[in-house]
């Protein structure tokens, strides 16, 4: 690993950061992608190209710039991408006892279709505002905005998945159903636009 920079202090550096924020960094190309094998490659990607660039990247905000290169390489997957039918390996093959044994997977599924079908701009808020719980300043610094454009996209984005899922979930919350209670992060925290 020390050929490409000469610097097996730098190296060592780089394999630190990778064991430590690798697992953030994954989540978060998972997010992006809707699938592990191709949130894998995305950050694989995005690692080969800050690796070149580390020795001057190393000492500022190195996990910054890393969600900054996930961003725009997925941006640049998108629009190359092919959009038709993703096969599973995988179909329960029993129902559970008691209660609609796919209730949750169902709901699973409607959130990640209704995610997926944001546009770009807007699913990356809610990736770094509500899963990577960063604050606005923190996301419009990585997406390259001002901080009002990540509140508006936030907002309408809540607002489209809410509509999205009101329909088929009832007890998300959408229009109308007068209990709109927004869902916790992985951290605990709430959603907030």
């Amino acid at each position: 690993m020390t050929g490409a920079m000469g610097n097996s202090g730098s190296a060592r550096n780089f394999e630190a950061f990778v064991g430590a924020c690798g697992p953030r960094l994954l989540r978060m190309a998972w997010l992006l992608t809707g699938d592990a094998h191709q949130a894998e490659d995305l950050l694989q990607t995005a690692l080969a190209k800050v690796w070149p660039k580390w020795p001057r990247i190393a000492d500022e905000h190195p996990e910054a710039y890393v969600r900054k290169t996930l961003l725009t390489t997925h941006a640049s997957w998108w629009q190359r991408r092919w959009r038709g039918e993703v096969p599973h390996s995988e179909l329960p093959d029993r129902p559970s006892a008691g209660g609609d044994p796919f209730a949750a997977v169902d709901l699973e599924q409607s959130l990640a279709a209704a995610v997926r079908s944001l546009p770009r701009r807007q699913r990356a808020v809610l990736v770094l505002r509500y899963l990577e719980d960063l604050s606005v300043e923190e996301t419009a610094q990585i997406m390259g905005c001002r901080p009002g454009t990540v509140k508006s996209q936030s907002v309408k984005a809540l607002r489209t998945l809410r509509t999205a899922l009101g329909d088929r979930h009832p007890d998300v919350g959408g229009p109308g159903s007068g209990s709109v209670s927004p869902p916790c992060t992985a951290s605990g925290g709430q959603l907030r636009a």
